[in-house]
């Protein structure tokens, strides 16, 4: 078994998209019920660092996965870059530091691609952190996100603690955000032809050129990933990390355009009308794949395919649709 009986594991960010498939993961690999934490923001409001001190105090959790985090797409970033900044600095620095001030030894924190220099070679290995200048449109969420890398770094090299680090590539699936305007692009282009399609639209308007290259995983995928990292021996996952560069890369292995991916989901909604792009929207850093190969040499890969997960999370939107009907 991969959990023992004194095991607590907090999981920080639960009700979202990642956090929640993370729970789905820890559970199914057999942690009871009982030993999984977790708070709502109503219960707990990570910014405020004397109510995560109580937290990790009253409850002594054994393990810390660190999904939560303010996040969106490009309209929310280049409108709200205060808050992501902010949130996410803070959300990090008060998790890690009461894990520290409370004998957690293992914290898993999640990141994002966006770390990488805008113009970084493709695909982006670990080693291209700090190597150029970040992509302006989300540079706040990206600034903080580095932080909260050398944050768990330097707790590691100061205290000798196990604190690690996944950087996933563009996630998507069940408990996303399909907000109209802050949400990220499958979610968006989801609701935009589900919209389409409900409304007869002749024509589905999205923005940039089309050109840009991304990659998508799954977040179950992620997930999986994320514990098994976590469960990987200490001594292996420093011996594929160095103490100043000691985070993973976890994509899905190849990627699309914007353009591409329009396609694929008007066919998981089932759209049969146009779509059209507006070039004077911005686009975006032009390419990010994620090197993942020392994940994979670790032995893991993802399992669920564009296509299929497009098809789970439009289903995943539709039936939260009919239940709020």
């Amino acid at each position: 078994m991969p959990f023992s009986s004194t095991d607590k594991i907090f999981v920080a960010g639960h009700r979202g998209m990642v956090g929640s498939a993370i729970v789905r993961a820890l559970l199914a690999q057999g942690l009871r019920p009982e030993q999984l934490l977790t708070r709502s923001h109503a219960e707990l409001d990570l910014c405020n660092q004397a109510a995560v001190q109580a937290l990790f105090a009253q409850e002594r959790p054994t393990q810390v996965y660190l999904a939560a985090a303010k996040v969106g797409g490009i309209h929310a970033n280049n409108t709200y870059p205060a808050d992501f900044i902010y949130d996410n600095l803070m959300v990090q620095a008060n998790v890690v530091h009461a894990a520290h001030l409370h004998g957690v030894h293992k914290l898993l924190f999640l990141g994002s691609s966006c770390i990488y220099p805008r113009q970084a070679h493709q695909p982006m290995a670990e080693n291209a952190l700090l190597t150029g200048p970040l992509e302006p449109t989300n540079e706040p969420y990206a600034v903080a996100k580095i932080a909260g890398i050398k944050l768990c770094e330097s707790y590691n090299r100061q205290y000798g603690h196990d604190y690690r680090s996944v950087m996933p590539t563009n996630l998507y699936g069940p408990g996303d955000n399909y907000h109209p305007e802050n949400s990220h692009v499958i979610p968006a282009l989801i609701r935009r032809f589900h919209e389409a399609k409900r409304d007869g639209a002749p024509e589905v308007v999205i923005w940039g050129t089309g050109n840009p290259r991304r990659e998508f995983l799954y977040v179950d995928d992620m997930a999986a990933a994320s514990v098994f990292v976590m469960q990987l021996p200490e001594s292996t996952y420093r011996a594929q990390t160095k103490p100043m560069q000691s985070h993973i890369n976890v994509g899905y292995g190849s990627d699309v355009t914007i353009a591409q991916l329009a396609e694929s989901v008007k066919r998981a909604v089932g759209y049969q009308g146009a779509i059209v792009f507006d070039s004077s929207k911005p686009d975006g850093a032009p390419r990010k794949w994620m090197d993942s190969r020392c994940l994979n040499g670790l032995g893991w890969s993802p399992r669920v395919d564009l296509d299929a997960g497009l098809a789970l999370a439009y289903r995943d939107m539709a039936s939260g649709l009919r239940a709020q009907s």
